[in-house]
């Protein structure tokens, strides 16, 4: 298993862990290990991983109206999105900088 795949598990626990208990920069955290999984992200998936975290920040308000699980399930979805926008940014980043380099 690589650090990677790791980096991404570690964030989709943190990221379940912090719906339900308050962890001081658990958004920072989320964020940095995002970055770690997009460094090792294939170029292949670099379109999925910015639609999904586009995605999962517009769609992470949906299920508040559900009862008593609703505000868990949005603070989980937005959280897994803070893990995959973190991806995104760098999928971006290393996009831009290819096309300058270039």
């Amino acid at each position: 298993m690589s650090i990677y795949k790791i980096a991404g598990l570690i964030g989709v626990v943190l990221a379940i862990v912090a719906a339900f208990v308050a962890i001081p920069y658990a958004g920072v955290a989320l964020a940095v290990l995002g970055v770690v999984v997009g460094w090792g992200m294939a170029t292949e998936d670099s379109v999925r991983v910015i639609v999904s975290a586009v995605a999962l920040a517009a769609l992470s308000g949906t299920f508040g109206g559900i009862p008593v699980a609703g505000p868990s399930l949005t603070a989980i979805i937005a959280n897994i999105g803070a893990l995959a926008a973190g991806a995104a940014l760098l999928i971006i980043l290393r996009n831009v900088y290819g096309r300058i380099k270039a």
